[in-house]
C-alpha cells in the first residue's frame, strides 16, 4: 500500500500563522498579521521570530500592545539571542506587535486574537497583509 507522506504538524511545533504584506517601495502602517495560538508570549514569540524572513535580521526588541498578553519578563532568549520585551497600552493600536531590528527596520503586525474563528481570522490576516486590495 502506498501512502502520501504529508508532514504532520507536531504539537510542539505547530504551523506559524503569519501573513506578511508584499514588500514594496511605499511605507506601510501595517506589515502583516499574526495569529498566535495563545497569549503566552514566552511560547508564541519564539515561533514568530523563527518564522520571519531572514532579511529582517535579528529582532532585538518586541513591543506588544494590549493587556491580554501573559506577564512578560523584560528580556527573553530566542535562538541564543536576547530580545527585549516591552508592553504598551496604546488605545489606538490595541492588537499589534512591533518588531525592531537595529539597522534593518521596524515591522508592525496586527495580532489576531487566538480564539478567533478560522474564517474570520483568515479574512483579518488577508486584509492586514493587503491581499484583498482594500482595507
Amino acid at each position: 500500500m502506498t501512502t502520501t507522506a504529508l508532514q504532520p504538524a507536531l504539537p510542539s511545533h505547530p504551523v506559524l500563522r503569519l501573513h506578511l504584506a508584499p514588500h514594496g517601495d511605499l511605507p506601510r502602517s501595517i506589515d502583516g498579521a499574526w495569529w498566535p495560538r495563545s497569549y503566552d508570549l514566552l511560547v508564541e514569540l519564539p515561533r514568530l521570530l523563527a518564522g520571519l524572513p531572514r532579511d529582517w535580521g535579528h529582532i532585538a526588541s518586541v513591543t506588544v500592545n494590549g493587556s491580554a498578553w501573559s506577564a512578560t519578563p523584560g528580556r527573553i532568549l530566542v535562538s541564543n539571542q536576547v530580545v527585549r520585551l516591552r508592553r504598551a497600552l496604546a488605545a489606538n493600536a490595541p492588537h499589534t506587535v512591533v518588531l525592531l531590528a537595529p539597522g534593518r527596520g521596524r515591522w508592525d503586525l496586527v495580532v489576531v486574537p487566538p480564539d478567533t474563528a478560522e474564517d474570520a481570522a483568515e479574512s483579518l490576516m488577508a486584509a492586514a497583509a493587503g491581499a484583498l486590495g482594500h482595507g
